[in-house]
């Protein structure tokens, strides 16, 4: 039987991962040759390196909570793979979430038909792929178009950064409220359609309400409370918030 947690996966990702933490430890010290070079003092150059793995900290704790939701369906090695060396944690989780749902089978329970595992794999894969084709050939001529609306009016080029990030947001909304016109379903169509609950399509609106709420507490702690630290650690708390809210709303609405 297929094992997503098979030894062999947990060798080919190390393998992986070494390779790039290689390539990360190797330009880390080609910086810090450089630096010295061009005398710049050692005490700026350790406290810059030890202020940016500090930094890293709170991305990694979300990016764990990711890797441990994952793995109860895909095993380790994959969410492994695929969270710590170019994967999004919201695109991640939202991919294979479709995926799982359009093969039928369940986040909470382990892939173990190889041939659902690789179609996955590769949903995961392709959909986030496009950001390396992509970025080479556009970044240069999207960043100097607003470069140069910067210039010619901020007021536009701020209302467009905003526009674009509100568009990426909107398309994981999606995915939230997609399944609320169920509480106006019959319910024959629900039980032909797999679903045990009417109310059970509220669960993520209201799984996203905590957490939006969560990390609007911490905004508001760093800005009126003046509590700096707690902008690193905004997305961690508010996943996990959002998570563990997650038991007693399944145990509510069904």
């Amino acid at each position: 039987m297929f094992n997503p947690n098979s030894y062999v996966l947990y060798i080919i990702v190390g393998v992986i991962i070494a390779t790039v933490l290689g390539q990360s430890f190797f330009f880390l010290f080609r910086a810090v040759k450089r630096a010295k070079q061009i005398n710049i003092d050692k005490d700026k150059i350790k406290k810059t390196i030890i202020s940016s793995a500090i930094f890293t900290i709170a991305p990694a704790v979300s990016i764990l909570v990711g890797i441990i939701t994952l793995s109860v369906s895909l095993g380790v090695p994959l969410p492994w793979l695929r969270l710590s060396v170019i994967g999004s944690l919201s695109y991640e989780t939202v991919a294979a979430g479709a995926a799982q749902s359009a093969l039928g089978l369940s986040m909470g329970k382990l892939v173990d038909d190889p041939s659902a595992f690789v179609t996955i794999a590769w949903v995961m894969t392709l959909g986030i792929i496009m950001g390396l084709v992509l970025t080479p050939i556009l970044t240069k001529k999207v960043q100097s178009g607003l470069v140069k609306l910067e210039a010619k009016d901020k007021k536009w080029s701020a209302l467009l950064n905003d526009a674009m990030f509100l568009g990426m947001i909107s398309a994981f909304l999606g995915y939230v409220f997609c399944d609320v016109t169920n509480l106006f379903r019959s319910d024959e169509w629900l039980i032909a359609n797999g679903f045990t609950s009417r109310t059970s399509c509220l669960i993520p609106v209201c799984v996203m309400a905590v957490a939006s709420i969560t990390m609007a507490l911490c905004g508001l702690l760093s800005k009126k409370l003046k509590v700096r630290w707690i902008t690193d650690y905004a997305l961690p708390f508010s996943l996990i918030c959002g998570m563990a809210s997650a038991i007693p709303f399944t145990m509510w609405l069904g």
